[in-house]
This record gives structure tokens, C-alpha cells and sequence, in this order.
């Protein structure tokens, strides 16, 4: 199936999408009201607003550093899995998404990388846990809040993964264990981004990649914003191979030509001259 990964409300009605995503809550902290129409998506650990609004929430690693946008390597600004009053907030946003669809995604779900968090309320909790691994209990961290958001959740629980199946990758990285993951979460979702897809080797590397690395069913999402038709075509006929599902993000037109185009090619036409 092709779905739609959108913050545009009007387009989850367009009939050419299986799947519909709505993103209710992204990492720059914006937030807007769940929909029935569509999943609705959380971004849980990446909020810039918050953040600068409490710079003590963001994770620091060894040398105090936090992580925030104006850092190396980030994006956006993550907060520390281990607050437990934002993470409160964030399982009250799930719950409204819950009440209005019962499916629910939950993206930016983990540590932001290895090296964070060594603030002094997870230094102390992992002291205080049975864990003698830092990773491991890192990872239970995370399991314990996807488990909490799963039981809030009476439909599917969709789970956006960085796109590193590399063995131990994602495990050190942010703290995810696939295998325990895999108990609360119905499906995920691997987005492989790229601004034009000329070649589409990589993509396939990744996807078969996942599909080694999980148990459970997973999704590829394609970026679509002002993409080539033809070559977002050929990255789809990619990422169907191996993806129980194809989804298209941030640009619902593009994507609607594009599924409208591999439709009209997958018929037998006729020519006349």
C-alpha cells in the first residue's frame, strides 16, 4: 500500500492514498489537534521550543555539552528521555491522539547519540538501577516509555527508526532494542530521504538491510518534495520490494502524480497512431 505523510489536514481525503499520516506534534514543538482521519504522528524527544524554553531538559554528554540544534550533528533539540515531567506531557498528547484514531506514531523516540545523556538525574538513576551497562540501561529507559505510550495506544503502534540497521547501531545510538521494541510496536518506519534519487542502490541497501534486522513488519517513507516523478517512481518500485508499506512525505501533490503515473503505466494500454 502508498500512503501520505502530511501537516495538511485537506489532504488526507485524497482517495489516491491508502495510508495517511498527520503529524500533530513535530520537533519544532509545534503541535496542533489530532485528526480521525489519518495517524497521528508525535515527534516525543525532538522539541526545540521546549528546550528553549528549559535548556536543563535537553540531554548533556561527559563534557556538558547538550544537545541542540546549535551543536554538530543535530537537527533539532532533543529533551532527555529520563524527565519524567515532559514525558508525562508527551503521553498526554498520545492518549488525545489515541481517543481520536486509535492508531498512533510515535517518531523521535530514543537518546539523541551514544555519548548522552550524563546529566546528573540519569547518572544517578542508572546508579541507583541494577543495570552495570550504561546501554542497557539506556535501553530500558526507552522500552519503558514506548511500553507506557503502546498501552495508551488501542490501535497500531507505529515507531520511526533512524536509518542505521547496522547491527548495534541503533542500540547505541539511541537506546533502541529492536527485539524488546518489537513487543509493543505493530509496525515501523525507516525513512530514507533523499533530495532526488538519481540512484537508488543505497536505498535498496538500507531497506534489505532492515529487513534482516526486524521481526516485525516495517514501512519505507520516501521524501517527496519537489522530487523528479520518474525517479520517485523508481524509488518506490524500490522500497515496495522490501517495505510492507511505501509512504510519501511533506509534498501530498508530488506524491498524488506519482501514484497516479505508476497506476497508469501498470495498465495494459493500447497505442494509436
Amino acid at each position: 500500500m502508498f500512503g501520505v505523510v502530511t501537516r495538511n489536514e485537506e489532504e488526507l481525503d485524497w482517495p489516491e492514498f491508502d495510508l495517511r499520516f498527520y503529524e500533530v506534534k513535530d520537533v519544532t514543538g509545534r503541535s496542533a489537534e489530532p485528526v480521525a482521519e489519518g495517524v497521528n504522528m508525535v515527534s516525543c524527544f525532538g522539541d526545540n521550543a521546549a528546550v528553549e524554553a528549559d535548556p536543563d531538559l535537553a540531554p548533556v554528554n561527559e563534557a556538558g555539552e547538550r544537545a541542540t540544534r546549535e551543536r554538530p550533528y543535530f537537527d533539532w533539540a532533543y529533551v532527555c528521555p529520563t524527565r519524567e515531567d515532559y514525558r508525562e506531557g508527551v503521553l498526554e498528547i498520545i492518549s488525545d491522539c489515541a481517543a481520536v484514531n486509535p492508531d498512533v506514531r510515535l517518531d523521535d523516540v530514543g537518546f539523541p547519540r551514544a555519548e548522552y545523556c550524563h546529566c546528573e538525574r540519569c547518572t544517578r538513576q542508572f546508579e541507583e538501577s541494577d543495570f552495570e551497562d550504561r546501554y542497557a540501561w539506556r535501553a530500558s529507559v526507552v522500552t519503558e516509555f514506548v511500553a507506557e505510550a503502546a498501552d495508551r495506544i488501542p490501535g497500531k503502534t507505529y515507531f520511526t527508526l533512524y536509518p542505521d540497521p547496522y547491527p548495534g547501531h541503533l542500540y547505541e545510538r539511541a537506546g533502541l532494542d529492536l527485539e524488546a521494541l518489537s513487543e509493543y510496536v505493530d509496525e515501523f518506519v525507516v525513512p530514507l530521504y533523499d533530495m532526488a534519487y538519481e540512484t537508488t542502490y543505497w536505498l535498496e541497501t538500507i531497506a534489505s538491510g532492515f529487513e534482516d534486522a526486524l521481526d516485525a513488519p516495517f514501512s519505507v517513507e520516501l521524501y517527496a518534495v519537489d522530487v523528479d516523478v520518474d525517479n520517485l517512481i523508481h524509488a518506490a518500485e524500490v522500497a515496495e520490494a522490501y517495505g510492507e508499506n511505501v509512504l510519501f512525505g511533506y509534498d501530498a501533490s508530488n506524491a498524488r502524480a506519482t501514484l497516479r503515473r505508476m497506476k497508469a503505466e501498470s495498465r495494459d494500454g493500447v497505442s494509436h497512431n
